[in-house]
């Protein structure tokens, strides 16, 4: 099995740690893991601003950066979300604006391969129990590509189950958007402020130490947010429980 590692800008340049918690916990399952440099963004930003052909060149590099990869497994629903959603419909666009059936053909080679990280977990490989220890109370907020999109369900729960020493509290309005969305924060600050705000004092009302996420750009919102209200919660993200351990404990 040849698996890669899409660890998305959002983490290449705020979070690397979530990058290095995936790689420590793949490896810890026994799979070896691959970083090809010459991976890129998604082209997420400038699809959903509408700069649809400005997205295509990307959607070629995805696929040649990460061609010949049985797996590509990506810390993140909204890019998980981005390739497998969207790649087809630029590639439908493009055929149907009499540009050939190239970037149809390569999301149909990179649509199958691309697995968010809990569905790489839990359908793959097949396990929920993947030897973490986290002793916190954490509460868990479903993110919007994950749940709606993705349809990740239980999966994410089913691995914070599981883990040594966590205790999961119930998020009062858990499906509720945390107000985010990308360029949605800029565009709509105050109305994204207010949904951000609503979503912090859920999490301040589970009473856990812990706010986990699988997509550390809601989990930027979320403890900004948590973090200006003077909030002690602490925003982490599923992929750093998961590679805790007794051991080396996070």
């Amino acid at each position: 099995m040849r698996v890669a590692l899409f660890v998305t800008c959002v983490n290449d340049a705020l979070y690397p740690r979530t990058g290095q918690a995936v790689v420590t916990l793949l490896e810890r399952l026994g799979v070896r893991v691959d970083f090809p440099e010459a991976q890129s963004c998604c082209g997420q930003p400038q699809f959903n601003t509408g700069y649809r052909h400005a997205t295509e060149p990307l959607v070629h590099r995805y696929a040649a950066a990460f061609e010949g990869y049985d797996h590509i497994v990506v810390p993140s629903g909204s890019c998980a979300a981005m390739v497998r959603e969207n790649y087809p419909r630029i590639g439908a666009k493009a055929a149907a604006e009499g540009r050939g059936g190239v970037l149809s053909a390569v999301a149909e080679r990179m649509v199958p391969r691309t697995y968010e990280l809990t569905e790489f977990l839990v359908d793959v490989l097949g396990v929920t129990d993947v030897g973490a220890y986290y002793p916190h109370t954490v509460t868990y907020h479903p993110t919007c590509h994950g749940l709606r999109m993705l349809g990740l369900g239980e999966r994410p729960r089913m691995l914070l189950e599981q883990v040594k020493g966590l205790e999961l509290r119930e998020l009062e309005g858990a499906e509720e958007c945390c107000g985010f969305g990308g360029t949605f924060a800029v565009k709509n600050a105050a109305v994204s402020s207010a949904m951000g705000a609503d979503k912090a004092r859920h999490i301040e009302e589970s009473g856990a130490e812990s706010v986990c996420t699988v997509d550390n750009s809601c989990l930027m919102h979320i403890g900004g947010t948590l973090s200006r209200a003077g909030s002690r919660v602490r925003p982490v993200h599923l992929a750093e429980i998961l590679a805790s351990t007794e051991e080396s404990p996070l």
